[in-house]
């Protein structure tokens, strides 16, 4: 039977849960909300990165390995599921699960180490950013690791996206390509005097759609690397052959392969019926799995592994050398669903594991 204590910090951290919700934060819109957690980190934690995009606060430095948990407080368009509630058990509202029920978690755990002041076996940074679900060209990140050295030499990232209580390791590349098939316009009347372009995306596309799925081991975890048309559009009247139909890919590409090897064998794939105007490349994150740091968060949720089988931003501390892994309450179903939601029981589960981790 739960304790006081446990009844306790589960309200905390479905309220915090709530309390996000209900602050508007579609990507680009996100300034209200981080200027609200602002406010809600206690001393000792320094502010020493502050974009209208982007927080960075860290404890002072004491030569111990430095851990930044990281949190997107950005979310996608409203599905008729704001404001938020807590019913059965869950905080249900847009941007529950992804991922606002791990930014409270983080704002929970700072306030415990502000109010309480306990020995940690590791130095603490704190990351709460915006334009996380758009593509990482617009990502406020790169911008922190030129300006906070810290954060590109830090030794450990955990990025608190829903990870159904699993720690997930790596991360999928994701490549989105905008493909054109060219066509003649003309009367649909006389379709010999045209040459349709739907004609020639069904004969390009063929050899996308028939693309099995790669699968690959890496550190014992088996990624799913596809291919899939995701957008098709054409057309510009009923009576008019199409001399142009756009399709969008998108290329989920596993951690062993480069950003240009994912390009090469999308121009392959697409060959000579199409032609790519638009490309967008953001790359895989290497699986950690292994070292003492990564062993230590496992063992202190005795936390199964297991591949993302997506992208998220430990592609970003990848690049910049830094290991990052993905753990936060809440399930992957719920993320970006009409029904979004995340069970208290998972928010008090993780805020209690990471509690541990950073724990002397």
């Amino acid at each position: 039977m739960p304790s006081p204590r446990d009844d306790e910090l589960a309200q905390l951290l479905a309220g915090r849960t709530l309390e996000l919700v209900d602050i508007p934060s579609e990507s680009r819109q996100e300034a209200p909300i981080l200027a609200h957690v602002a406010g809600l980190v206690p001393e000792p934690f320094e502010l020493l990165h502050r974009r209208e995009d982007c927080l960075y606060f860290a404890l002072p430095r004491t030569g111990r390995p430095l851990v930044v948990l990281t949190g997107h407080l950005d979310t996608v368009p409203a599905q008729d599921n704001l404001p938020g509630r807590i019913e059965g058990g869950a905080v249900h509202g847009l941007g529950a699960s992804d991922m606002k029920g791990g930014c409270a978690v983080m704002l929970e755990l700072a306030r415990w180490i502000g109010d309480e002041r306990p020995e940690l076996a590791v130095d603490v940074g704190l990351v709460l950013f915006g334009k996380e679900e758009l593509s990482m060209e617009e990502s406020p990140l790169p911008e922190l690791f030129d300006t906070v050295e810290d954060v590109a030499r830090a030794d450990l990232a955990v990025v608190l996206e829903p990870t159904d209580g699993l720690l997930h390791a790596g991360c999928l590349g994701h490549l989105r390509a905008l493909v054109v098939y060219d066509g003649v316009a003309g009367h649909s009347a006389r379709p010999w005097l045209a040459a349709n372009a739907i004609g020639t995306a069904v004969v390009g596309l063929e050899p996308i759609l028939a693309a099995e799925p790669r699968r690959v081991q890496l550190s014992g975890l088996e990624y799913v690397e596809v291919v899939s048309p995701t957008q098709i559009h054409g057309g510009v009247a009923t009576n008019v052959i199409p001399d142009r139909v756009d399709v969008t890919l998108s290329f989920r590409y596993a951690p062993d392969r480069s950003p240009e090897d994912a390009e090469r064998l999308v121009r392959e794939l697409v060959g000579e019926h199409g032609r790519i105007e638009e490309l967008a490349n953001s790359p895989s994150a290497r699986v950690v799995v292994d070292t003492p740091l990564v062993e230590r968060l496992r063992r202190a949720g005795d936390l199964g592994v297991a591949p993302k089988q997506a992208w998220t931003p430990v592609a970003e501390f990848s690049i910049r050398g830094v290991d990052a892994v993905n753990y936060g309450p809440g399930a992957t179903r719920f993320a970006h669903k009409r029904d979004e939601q995340i069970e208290i029981a998972a928010l008090v589960s993780t805020y209690e594991t990471l509690q541990r981790f950073l724990g002397a």
